[in-house]
Protein backbone atom coordinates (compact mmCIF):
# COMPACT_ATOMS: atom_id res chain seq x y z
CA UNK A 1 0.00 0.00 0.00
CA UNK A 2 1.51 3.40 -0.85
CA UNK A 3 0.18 6.63 1.01
CA UNK A 4 0.27 9.69 -0.93
CA UNK A 5 -1.35 11.82 1.08
CA UNK A 6 0.39 14.44 3.52
CA UNK A 7 -1.10 14.18 6.53
CA UNK A 8 -0.30 10.52 6.89
CA UNK A 9 3.52 11.67 6.90
CA UNK A 10 3.00 14.15 9.17
CA UNK A 11 1.35 12.20 11.80
CA UNK A 12 4.57 9.92 11.97
CA UNK A 13 7.34 12.98 11.54
CA UNK A 14 8.14 12.13 15.37
CA UNK A 15 9.48 8.75 14.91
CA UNK A 16 10.84 9.44 11.17
CA UNK A 17 12.81 12.11 11.63
CA UNK A 18 14.95 10.46 14.74
CA UNK A 19 14.96 7.14 12.83
CA UNK A 20 16.75 8.94 9.98
CA UNK A 21 19.34 10.49 12.32
CA UNK A 22 20.13 6.99 13.37
CA UNK A 23 20.32 5.42 9.75
CA UNK A 24 22.65 8.58 8.38
CA UNK A 25 24.91 7.61 11.75
CA UNK A 26 24.98 3.49 10.40
CA UNK A 27 25.17 4.57 6.28
CA UNK A 28 28.01 7.45 6.67
CA UNK A 29 30.69 5.20 7.91
CA UNK A 30 29.54 2.43 5.59
CA UNK A 31 29.14 4.40 2.16
CA UNK A 32 32.73 5.88 3.31
CA UNK A 33 33.88 2.51 3.57
CA UNK A 34 31.99 0.46 0.52
CA UNK A 35 33.98 3.08 -1.85
CA UNK A 36 37.29 2.69 -0.54
CA UNK A 37 36.77 -1.15 -0.31
CA UNK A 38 35.25 -0.57 -4.31
CA UNK A 39 38.89 1.21 -4.85
CA UNK A 40 36.48 4.41 -6.11
CA UNK A 41 37.16 8.30 -4.60
CA UNK A 42 35.37 8.06 -1.01
CA UNK A 43 32.85 10.64 -1.89
CA UNK A 44 31.46 8.50 -4.95
CA UNK A 45 30.29 6.37 -2.00
CA UNK A 46 28.71 9.50 -0.09
CA UNK A 47 26.80 9.97 -3.58
CA UNK A 48 25.18 7.25 -4.03
CA UNK A 49 24.06 7.20 -0.22
CA UNK A 50 22.33 11.23 -1.14
CA UNK A 51 20.71 10.03 -4.37
CA UNK A 52 19.21 6.75 -2.75
CA UNK A 53 17.87 9.18 0.49
CA UNK A 54 16.83 12.22 -1.40
CA UNK A 55 15.34 10.56 -4.83
CA UNK A 56 14.73 6.78 -4.29
CA UNK A 57 13.12 7.87 -0.91
CA UNK A 58 10.45 9.38 -2.90
CA UNK A 59 10.42 7.23 -6.10
CA UNK A 60 10.18 3.93 -4.27
CA UNK A 61 6.74 2.23 -2.99
CA UNK A 62 8.14 1.13 0.21
CA UNK A 63 8.07 3.02 3.31
CA UNK A 64 10.65 1.65 4.92
CA UNK A 65 13.33 0.53 2.55
CA UNK A 66 16.86 2.72 2.95
CA UNK A 67 18.75 2.64 -0.90
CA UNK A 68 22.49 3.46 -0.92
CA UNK A 69 25.48 1.75 -2.40
CA UNK A 70 25.59 -2.15 -1.17
CA UNK A 71 28.28 -3.87 -0.57
CA UNK A 72 27.73 -6.85 -2.55
CA UNK A 73 28.68 -4.95 -5.36
CA UNK A 74 32.18 -3.86 -4.16
CA UNK A 75 33.75 -6.60 -6.29
CA UNK A 76 31.94 -5.90 -9.46
CA UNK A 77 32.80 -1.94 -9.31
CA UNK A 78 36.37 -2.72 -8.06
CA UNK A 79 36.86 -5.42 -11.37
CA UNK A 80 34.28 -2.63 -13.87
CA UNK A 81 36.98 -0.24 -12.96
CA UNK A 82 40.46 -2.14 -13.82
CA UNK A 83 38.17 -3.78 -17.02
CA UNK A 84 37.41 -0.45 -18.05
CA UNK A 85 40.45 1.28 -17.70
CA UNK A 86 39.11 3.98 -14.87
CA UNK A 87 36.38 4.96 -12.39
CA UNK A 88 34.62 6.94 -15.56
CA UNK A 89 33.94 3.98 -17.39
CA UNK A 90 32.36 2.18 -14.08
CA UNK A 91 30.60 5.49 -14.32
CA UNK A 92 29.13 4.90 -17.91
CA UNK A 93 28.34 0.83 -16.96
CA UNK A 94 26.40 2.11 -13.98
CA UNK A 95 23.90 4.88 -15.96
CA UNK A 96 23.35 2.07 -18.86
CA UNK A 97 22.45 -0.69 -15.39
CA UNK A 98 19.89 2.10 -14.14
CA UNK A 99 18.66 2.24 -18.31
CA UNK A 100 18.06 -1.68 -18.06
CA UNK A 101 16.56 -1.31 -14.43
CA UNK A 102 14.10 0.93 -15.22
CA UNK A 103 13.15 -1.23 -18.36
CA UNK A 104 13.01 -4.31 -16.53
CA UNK A 105 10.25 -2.18 -14.44
CA UNK A 106 8.19 -1.51 -17.01
CA UNK A 107 8.50 -4.67 -18.26
CA UNK A 108 7.12 -6.20 -14.68
CA UNK A 109 10.10 -7.98 -14.13
CA UNK A 110 9.51 -7.48 -10.59
CA UNK A 111 7.46 -9.98 -10.04
CA UNK A 112 10.20 -12.30 -9.34
CA UNK A 113 10.07 -10.74 -6.11
CA UNK A 114 6.87 -12.53 -4.50
CA UNK A 115 8.30 -15.96 -5.77
CA UNK A 116 10.61 -16.27 -2.67
CA UNK A 117 9.70 -18.15 -0.11
CA UNK A 118 8.65 -16.98 3.37
CA UNK A 119 11.35 -19.17 5.24
CA UNK A 120 13.84 -18.54 2.97
CA UNK A 121 13.21 -15.11 3.41
CA UNK A 122 13.90 -15.12 7.38
CA UNK A 123 16.10 -17.18 6.68
CA UNK A 124 18.21 -14.77 5.01
CA UNK A 125 17.50 -11.87 7.45
CA UNK A 126 18.26 -14.07 10.22
CA UNK A 127 21.72 -14.99 8.06
CA UNK A 128 22.05 -11.39 7.72
CA UNK A 129 21.56 -10.43 11.84
CA UNK A 130 24.63 -13.17 12.45
CA UNK A 131 26.75 -11.78 9.82
CA UNK A 132 26.53 -8.09 11.27
CA UNK A 133 27.34 -10.24 14.92
CA UNK A 134 30.02 -11.64 13.59
CA UNK A 135 31.69 -8.58 11.53
CA UNK A 136 30.70 -5.99 14.44
CA UNK A 137 32.60 -7.23 16.92
CA UNK A 138 36.08 -6.69 16.08
CA UNK A 139 34.39 -2.55 15.67
CA UNK A 140 32.76 -2.75 19.08
CA UNK A 141 36.12 -3.46 20.55
CA UNK A 142 38.62 -1.60 18.52
CA UNK A 143 39.75 -4.31 16.08
CA UNK A 144 38.75 -2.00 12.72
CA UNK A 145 40.55 -3.81 9.64
CA UNK A 146 37.36 -2.97 6.76
CA UNK A 147 34.14 -1.36 8.11
CA UNK A 148 32.78 -2.18 4.44
CA UNK A 149 32.86 -6.13 5.37
CA UNK A 150 29.97 -5.21 7.95
CA UNK A 151 26.94 -5.61 5.31
CA UNK A 152 29.65 -7.84 2.73
CA UNK A 153 28.80 -11.01 1.34
CA UNK A 154 30.86 -11.45 -1.75
CA UNK A 155 34.00 -9.94 -1.04
CA UNK A 156 34.79 -11.88 2.53
CA UNK A 157 34.47 -15.39 3.03
CA UNK A 158 33.09 -17.03 6.24
CA UNK A 159 36.55 -18.38 6.79
CA UNK A 160 38.25 -14.86 6.87
CA UNK A 161 35.42 -13.27 8.84
CA UNK A 162 36.04 -15.61 11.69
CA UNK A 163 39.62 -15.69 11.63
CA UNK A 164 39.20 -11.47 11.88
CA UNK A 165 36.58 -11.73 14.66
CA UNK A 166 39.63 -14.55 16.81
CA UNK A 167 42.24 -12.07 15.84
CA UNK A 168 40.06 -9.26 17.07
CA UNK A 169 40.29 -9.97 20.95
CA UNK A 170 43.80 -10.20 20.47
CA UNK A 171 44.21 -6.14 19.98
CA UNK A 172 41.07 -4.88 22.69
CA UNK A 173 40.61 -1.14 22.55
CA UNK A 174 39.68 -0.92 26.25
CA UNK A 175 37.43 2.77 25.35
CA UNK A 176 35.50 1.05 22.49
CA UNK A 177 34.86 -1.93 24.56
CA UNK A 178 33.46 0.51 27.04
CA UNK A 179 31.70 1.86 24.30
CA UNK A 180 29.92 -0.86 22.58
CA UNK A 181 28.92 -2.23 26.21
CA UNK A 182 27.41 0.72 27.37
CA UNK A 183 26.01 1.57 24.18
CA UNK A 184 24.39 -1.76 24.02
CA UNK A 185 22.63 -2.04 27.61
CA UNK A 186 21.29 1.34 26.52
CA UNK A 187 19.87 0.06 23.47
CA UNK A 188 18.88 -3.22 25.52
CA UNK A 189 16.87 -0.91 28.47
CA UNK A 190 15.52 1.86 25.73
CA UNK A 191 13.71 -1.40 24.45
CA UNK A 192 12.09 -2.48 27.69
CA UNK A 193 8.60 -1.87 28.18
CA UNK A 194 8.74 0.44 30.96
CA UNK A 195 11.03 2.84 28.86
CA UNK A 196 8.30 2.68 25.46
CA UNK A 197 6.08 3.93 27.73
CA UNK A 198 7.37 7.05 29.07
CA UNK A 199 5.99 9.84 26.76
CA UNK A 200 9.41 11.82 26.62
CA UNK A 201 11.75 8.66 26.63
CA UNK A 202 9.91 7.11 23.42
CA UNK A 203 10.30 10.29 21.36
CA UNK A 204 14.37 9.62 21.91
CA UNK A 205 15.15 6.45 19.94
CA UNK A 206 17.92 4.48 21.66
CA UNK A 207 20.31 4.45 19.21
CA UNK A 208 20.95 8.25 18.76
CA UNK A 209 21.20 7.67 22.83
CA UNK A 210 24.02 4.91 22.09
CA UNK A 211 26.08 7.72 19.61
CA UNK A 212 25.75 10.73 22.22
CA UNK A 213 26.68 8.24 25.36
CA UNK A 214 29.82 7.38 22.54
CA UNK A 215 31.12 10.97 21.43
CA UNK A 216 30.65 12.13 25.37
CA UNK A 217 32.21 9.13 27.08
CA UNK A 218 35.67 9.73 24.03
CA UNK A 219 35.43 13.51 24.84
CA UNK A 220 35.78 13.19 28.66
CA UNK A 221 38.64 10.34 28.34
CA UNK A 222 40.35 12.20 26.23
CA UNK A 223 40.86 15.25 28.78
CA UNK A 224 41.13 13.32 32.23
CA UNK A 225 42.23 9.44 30.88
CA UNK A 226 43.74 9.55 27.48
CA UNK A 227 44.78 5.65 27.66
CA UNK A 228 40.71 5.03 27.68
CA UNK A 229 40.16 6.79 24.88
CA UNK A 230 39.59 6.05 21.29
CA UNK A 231 41.95 6.25 18.54
CA UNK A 232 41.68 8.47 15.64
CA UNK A 233 41.38 5.76 13.52
CA UNK A 234 38.60 3.94 15.70
CA UNK A 235 36.73 7.16 14.58
CA UNK A 236 34.48 8.26 11.43
CA UNK A 237 36.30 9.79 9.04
CA UNK A 238 34.65 12.47 6.35
CA UNK A 239 36.22 14.36 4.31
CA UNK A 240 35.96 18.15 5.50
CA UNK A 241 34.91 20.68 2.66
CA UNK A 242 36.82 24.12 3.50
CA UNK A 243 34.29 25.92 1.50
CA UNK A 244 30.79 25.07 -0.50
CA UNK A 245 32.80 25.21 -3.69
CA UNK A 246 34.84 22.25 -2.34
CA UNK A 247 31.91 20.35 -2.12
CA UNK A 248 30.73 20.44 -5.59
CA UNK A 249 34.04 20.37 -6.71
CA UNK A 250 33.97 17.05 -5.61
CA UNK A 251 30.79 15.66 -7.91
CA UNK A 252 32.07 14.11 -11.66
CA UNK A 253 29.56 15.31 -14.40
CA UNK A 254 29.56 13.64 -17.45
CA UNK A 255 31.56 14.94 -20.63
CA UNK A 256 31.81 13.89 -24.27
CA UNK A 257 34.65 11.52 -23.51
CA UNK A 258 32.12 9.15 -21.47
CA UNK A 259 30.52 8.41 -25.27
CA UNK A 260 33.80 6.64 -26.33
CA UNK A 261 33.05 4.48 -23.54
CA UNK A 262 30.14 2.82 -25.67
CA UNK A 263 32.47 0.93 -28.16
CA UNK A 264 33.46 -0.86 -25.52
CA UNK A 265 31.86 -4.21 -25.63
CA UNK A 266 32.98 -4.95 -22.24
CA UNK A 267 31.03 -2.11 -20.62
CA UNK A 268 27.67 -3.69 -21.88
CA UNK A 269 28.82 -7.08 -19.85
CA UNK A 270 29.68 -5.07 -16.81
CA UNK A 271 26.10 -2.83 -16.97
CA UNK A 272 24.26 -6.11 -17.32
CA UNK A 273 25.93 -7.62 -14.38
CA UNK A 274 25.05 -4.23 -12.29
CA UNK A 275 21.55 -4.73 -12.94
CA UNK A 276 21.07 -8.23 -12.54
CA UNK A 277 22.59 -7.94 -9.13
CA UNK A 278 21.56 -4.61 -7.86
CA UNK A 279 17.59 -5.83 -8.95
CA UNK A 280 17.84 -9.15 -7.33
CA UNK A 281 19.48 -7.48 -4.40
CA UNK A 282 16.93 -4.53 -4.19
CA UNK A 283 13.98 -6.84 -4.71
CA UNK A 284 15.05 -9.68 -1.64
CA UNK A 285 15.59 -6.43 0.33
CA UNK A 286 12.04 -5.45 -0.39
CA UNK A 287 10.72 -8.52 0.28
CA UNK A 288 12.69 -8.58 3.79
CA UNK A 289 11.49 -5.19 4.86
CA UNK A 290 8.29 -6.05 4.15
CA UNK A 291 8.38 -8.83 6.23
CA UNK A 292 10.03 -6.62 9.19
CA UNK A 293 7.34 -3.76 8.79
CA UNK A 294 5.36 -3.51 11.71
CA UNK A 295 2.36 -2.40 9.59
CA UNK A 296 2.95 -4.99 7.34
CA UNK A 297 2.64 -2.94 4.89
CA UNK A 298 3.76 -4.23 0.67
CA UNK A 299 5.76 -2.52 -1.40
CA UNK A 300 5.22 -2.54 -5.32
CA UNK A 301 7.84 -4.01 -6.98
CA UNK A 302 7.58 -3.30 -10.34
CA UNK A 303 7.56 0.66 -8.58
CA UNK A 304 11.18 -0.65 -7.07
CA UNK A 305 13.12 -1.15 -9.91
CA UNK A 306 12.11 1.83 -11.59
CA UNK A 307 12.85 4.01 -8.95
CA UNK A 308 16.63 1.53 -8.56
CA UNK A 309 16.92 2.34 -11.95
CA UNK A 310 16.22 6.85 -11.65
CA UNK A 311 18.54 6.31 -8.93
CA UNK A 312 21.44 4.23 -10.74
CA UNK A 313 21.33 6.70 -13.63
CA UNK A 314 21.24 9.84 -11.35
CA UNK A 315 24.50 8.05 -9.09
CA UNK A 316 26.28 7.63 -12.61
CA UNK A 317 25.49 11.28 -13.74
CA UNK A 318 27.10 12.55 -10.66
CA UNK A 319 29.51 10.37 -10.10
CA UNK A 320 28.30 8.13 -7.54
CA UNK A 321 27.87 4.45 -7.13
CA UNK A 322 25.80 2.05 -8.24
CA UNK A 323 22.79 1.34 -5.60
CA UNK A 324 20.24 -1.15 -3.98
CA UNK A 325 18.11 -1.26 -1.64
CA UNK A 326 20.00 -2.24 1.36
CA UNK A 327 18.30 -4.43 3.88
CA UNK A 328 21.00 -3.59 7.20
CA UNK A 329 19.98 0.00 6.60
CA UNK A 330 16.51 -0.76 6.34
CA UNK A 331 16.65 -2.97 9.33
CA UNK A 332 18.19 0.06 11.16
CA UNK A 333 15.69 2.30 9.88
CA UNK A 334 12.58 -0.23 11.40
CA UNK A 335 14.60 -0.79 14.46
CA UNK A 336 14.89 2.98 15.37
CA UNK A 337 11.26 3.16 14.98
CA UNK A 338 10.70 4.46 11.52
CA UNK A 339 7.59 4.40 10.02
CA UNK A 340 7.63 6.58 6.28
CA UNK A 341 9.92 7.14 3.17
CA UNK A 342 10.71 10.61 5.63
CA UNK A 343 12.68 8.56 7.42
CA UNK A 344 14.61 7.62 4.61
CA UNK A 345 14.53 11.23 3.27
CA UNK A 346 15.63 12.71 6.43
CA UNK A 347 18.67 9.87 6.45
CA UNK A 348 19.57 11.85 3.04
CA UNK A 349 19.46 15.49 3.75
CA UNK A 350 21.76 14.29 7.15
CA UNK A 351 24.16 13.08 4.52
CA UNK A 352 23.93 16.45 2.92
CA UNK A 353 24.06 18.71 5.52
CA UNK A 354 26.71 16.41 7.45
CA UNK A 355 29.30 16.56 4.39
CA UNK A 356 28.63 20.31 3.36
CA UNK A 357 29.01 21.88 7.12
CA UNK A 358 28.93 19.36 9.74
CA UNK A 359 32.04 17.06 8.59
CA UNK A 360 34.67 18.08 11.41
CA UNK A 361 31.76 17.18 14.19
CA UNK A 362 30.53 13.75 12.93
CA UNK A 363 34.24 13.09 13.05
CA UNK A 364 34.16 12.76 16.59
CA UNK A 365 31.45 10.06 16.73
CA UNK A 366 33.74 6.84 17.51
CA UNK A 367 32.46 3.55 15.27
CA UNK A 368 32.45 1.34 17.73
CA UNK A 369 28.84 3.07 18.96
CA UNK A 370 27.69 2.67 15.40
CA UNK A 371 29.10 -0.81 16.04
CA UNK A 372 26.73 -1.36 19.07
CA UNK A 373 23.85 0.06 17.26
CA UNK A 374 24.58 -2.80 14.24
CA UNK A 375 25.06 -5.53 17.18
CA UNK A 376 21.74 -4.87 18.63
CA UNK A 377 20.06 -4.82 15.56
CA UNK A 378 21.30 -8.23 14.09
CA UNK A 379 20.83 -9.49 17.17
CA UNK A 380 16.77 -8.44 16.59
CA UNK A 381 16.89 -10.39 12.98
CA UNK A 382 18.89 -13.40 14.51
CA UNK A 383 16.73 -14.01 17.54
CA UNK A 384 16.77 -17.34 18.85
CA UNK A 385 12.76 -17.94 19.51
CA UNK A 386 13.13 -17.20 15.52
CA UNK A 387 15.12 -20.81 15.12
CA UNK A 388 12.93 -22.37 17.55
CA UNK A 389 9.71 -21.04 16.19
CA UNK A 390 10.28 -22.19 12.75
CA UNK A 391 11.43 -25.54 14.27
CA UNK A 392 7.95 -25.87 15.68
CA UNK A 393 6.53 -25.13 12.16
CA UNK A 394 8.06 -28.34 11.14
CA UNK A 395 11.00 -29.42 8.80
CA UNK A 396 9.10 -28.10 5.24
CA UNK A 397 9.66 -24.69 6.95
CA UNK A 398 12.73 -25.11 9.23
CA UNK A 399 14.92 -27.03 6.70
CA UNK A 400 14.84 -24.60 4.06
CA UNK A 401 15.26 -21.99 6.99
CA UNK A 402 18.51 -22.92 8.76
CA UNK A 403 20.00 -24.31 5.26
CA UNK A 404 19.58 -20.74 3.92
CA UNK A 405 21.13 -18.89 6.82
CA UNK A 406 24.44 -22.07 6.75
CA UNK A 407 24.58 -21.30 3.06
CA UNK A 408 24.31 -17.72 3.14
CA UNK A 409 27.34 -17.65 5.63
CA UNK A 410 29.54 -19.77 3.87
CA UNK A 411 29.55 -17.93 0.73
CA UNK A 412 27.52 -15.15 -0.25
CA UNK A 413 24.00 -13.14 -0.19
CA UNK A 414 23.28 -14.39 -3.50
CA UNK A 415 24.63 -18.02 -3.62
CA UNK A 416 23.06 -18.55 -0.18
CA UNK A 417 19.27 -17.30 -1.55
CA UNK A 418 19.93 -19.13 -4.79
CA UNK A 419 20.53 -22.64 -2.44
CA UNK A 420 17.71 -21.34 0.07
CA UNK A 421 15.41 -21.29 -2.90
CA UNK A 422 16.39 -24.77 -4.49
CA UNK A 423 15.73 -25.74 -1.01
CA UNK A 424 12.73 -24.35 -0.68
CA UNK A 425 11.45 -25.16 -3.95
CA UNK A 426 11.75 -28.79 -3.38
CA UNK A 427 9.40 -28.61 -0.22
CA UNK A 428 6.85 -26.80 -2.73
CA UNK A 429 6.77 -29.49 -4.98
CA UNK A 430 6.73 -32.06 -2.10
CA UNK A 431 4.01 -30.81 -0.47
CA UNK A 432 2.08 -29.76 -4.02
CA UNK A 433 3.39 -33.38 -5.06
CA UNK A 434 1.21 -35.01 -1.72
CA UNK A 435 -1.50 -32.69 -1.44
CA UNK A 436 -2.45 -32.76 -5.61
CA UNK A 437 -4.40 -35.99 -5.94
CA UNK A 438 -5.13 -38.35 -2.94
CA UNK A 439 -6.11 -41.87 -3.15
CA UNK A 440 -9.06 -42.89 -0.40
CA UNK A 441 -10.27 -46.69 0.12
CA UNK A 442 -13.42 -47.97 1.39
CA UNK A 443 -13.55 -51.57 0.88
CA UNK A 444 -13.64 -52.28 -3.00
CA UNK A 445 -14.73 -48.78 -3.29
CA UNK A 446 -11.91 -46.29 -4.23
CA UNK A 447 -12.16 -42.47 -3.93
CA UNK A 448 -9.31 -40.83 -6.77
CA UNK A 449 -9.65 -36.96 -5.81
CA UNK A 450 -7.65 -34.77 -7.90
CA UNK A 451 -7.73 -31.86 -5.54
CA UNK A 452 -6.56 -28.80 -7.16
CA UNK A 453 -4.61 -27.89 -10.38
CA UNK A 454 -2.35 -30.83 -11.42
CA UNK A 455 0.66 -30.57 -12.88
CA UNK A 456 2.93 -32.96 -14.75
CA UNK A 457 4.88 -33.21 -11.63
CA UNK A 458 1.80 -35.35 -10.19
CA UNK A 459 2.26 -37.93 -12.99
CA UNK A 460 4.51 -40.34 -10.97
CA UNK A 461 2.16 -40.14 -8.16
CA UNK A 462 -1.15 -40.78 -10.39
CA UNK A 463 0.73 -43.45 -11.63
CA UNK A 464 1.65 -44.94 -8.86
CA UNK A 465 -2.03 -44.80 -7.13
CA UNK A 466 -3.81 -45.98 -10.55
CA UNK A 467 -1.18 -49.79 -10.05
CA UNK A 468 -2.16 -49.56 -6.37
CA UNK A 469 -6.04 -50.41 -7.71
CA UNK A 470 -6.57 -54.42 -7.46
CA UNK A 471 -9.15 -55.95 -9.69
CA UNK A 472 -13.01 -56.26 -9.56
CA UNK A 473 -12.85 -52.59 -7.98
CA UNK A 474 -15.22 -49.90 -8.40
CA UNK A 475 -13.00 -46.18 -8.68
CA UNK A 476 -14.76 -42.62 -8.64
CA UNK A 477 -12.42 -40.21 -10.36
CA UNK A 478 -13.56 -36.72 -9.19
CA UNK A 479 -11.50 -33.96 -10.74
CA UNK A 480 -14.72 -31.27 -9.27
CA UNK A 481 -12.30 -29.22 -7.39
CA UNK A 482 -9.96 -29.07 -10.24
CA UNK A 483 -9.93 -25.69 -12.91
CA UNK A 484 -6.67 -27.06 -15.15
CA UNK A 485 -5.66 -30.66 -15.19
CA UNK A 486 -2.11 -30.90 -17.21
CA UNK A 487 -2.42 -32.80 -20.85
CA UNK A 488 0.09 -35.50 -19.56
CA UNK A 489 -2.27 -36.79 -16.51
CA UNK A 490 -4.92 -36.62 -19.11
CA UNK A 491 -3.51 -38.82 -21.33
CA UNK A 492 -2.26 -40.95 -17.82
CA UNK A 493 -6.59 -41.05 -17.14
CA UNK A 494 -7.16 -41.84 -20.66
CA UNK A 495 -4.94 -44.66 -20.27
CA UNK A 496 -6.53 -46.00 -17.47
CA UNK A 497 -10.01 -46.01 -18.54
CA UNK A 498 -8.63 -48.12 -21.65
CA UNK A 499 -7.04 -51.01 -20.15
CA UNK A 500 -9.52 -50.89 -17.14
CA UNK A 501 -12.20 -53.57 -18.39
CA UNK A 502 -9.30 -55.93 -18.18
CA UNK A 503 -9.29 -55.96 -14.79
CA UNK A 504 -12.98 -55.98 -13.97
CA UNK A 505 -12.67 -52.31 -12.60
CA UNK A 506 -15.73 -49.89 -13.08
CA UNK A 507 -14.53 -46.28 -13.72
CA UNK A 508 -16.92 -43.52 -12.99
CA UNK A 509 -15.96 -39.94 -13.70
CA UNK A 510 -16.96 -36.71 -12.65
CA UNK A 511 -16.74 -33.08 -13.87
CA UNK A 512 -13.48 -33.96 -16.20
CA UNK A 513 -15.95 -32.48 -19.31
CA UNK A 514 -14.93 -29.12 -20.69
CA UNK A 515 -11.44 -29.26 -18.96
CA UNK A 516 -10.20 -31.50 -21.24
CA UNK A 517 -11.91 -33.63 -23.91
CA UNK A 518 -11.70 -37.29 -22.54
CA UNK A 519 -11.93 -40.31 -25.13
CA UNK A 520 -15.05 -42.44 -25.11
CA UNK A 521 -14.33 -45.85 -23.26
CA UNK A 522 -16.59 -48.79 -22.80
CA UNK A 523 -16.26 -48.81 -19.03
CA UNK A 524 -17.07 -45.35 -18.37
CA UNK A 525 -19.91 -43.07 -18.27
CA UNK A 526 -19.52 -39.26 -17.91
CA UNK A 527 -22.19 -36.75 -16.04
CA UNK A 528 -22.46 -33.08 -14.86
CA UNK A 529 -21.22 -34.72 -11.45
CA UNK A 530 -22.46 -37.77 -11.93
CA UNK A 531 -21.58 -41.28 -13.29
CA UNK A 532 -23.78 -44.28 -13.68
CA UNK A 533 -22.80 -48.10 -14.54
CA UNK A 534 -21.78 -48.79 -18.17
CA UNK A 535 -23.68 -51.31 -20.02
CA UNK A 536 -25.06 -50.64 -23.48
CA UNK A 537 -28.05 -48.54 -22.60
CA UNK A 538 -25.61 -45.75 -20.82
CA UNK A 539 -23.39 -45.66 -23.44
CA UNK A 540 -25.49 -44.19 -26.04
CA UNK A 541 -26.65 -41.70 -23.09
CA UNK A 542 -22.56 -40.96 -22.96
CA UNK A 543 -22.46 -40.47 -26.66
CA UNK A 544 -25.56 -38.12 -26.26
CA UNK A 545 -23.65 -35.87 -23.10
CA UNK A 546 -20.33 -35.89 -25.25
CA UNK A 547 -22.02 -34.19 -28.59
CA UNK A 548 -23.32 -31.19 -26.59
Amino acid sequence: MIHKHKQYYFRHLKNDIPAGIVVFLVALPLCLGIALASGAPLFSGLIGGLVGGLIVAWLSGSQLAISGPAAGLTVIVLNAIETLGGFQGMLVACILAGIMQLCLGYLRAGIIGAFFPSAVIEGMLAAIGLILIIKQIPHAIGYDSSYEGDESYMKETAESSFMELFHAFNGVSPGSAVISVVAILLLMLWGTTWFKKQKLLKLIPGALVAVIWGVSYNLLALRFSPEWAVSSNHLVSLPVSEKITDFFNNFSLPNASYLDHLSNPQIYVVAVTIAIIASLESLLSLEATDKMDPLKRIGPTNRELKAQGVGNIVSGLLGGLPITAVIVRSAANINAGGQTCVACFTHGVCLLLSVMFLAHYLNYIPLACLAAILLHTGYRLANPLLFKAFYRKGMSQFLPFVITVIAILATDLLKGMAIGMVIGLFFVIKTNYHAAITLTQDGAHYLLALNKDVSFLNKALLRKFILSIPEQSTVTIDASNTKFIDHDILETIEDFLATAPDDNILVKVIDLHGKEKIKKHEAVVILNGSAEKTDAALIGAEQKLLKH
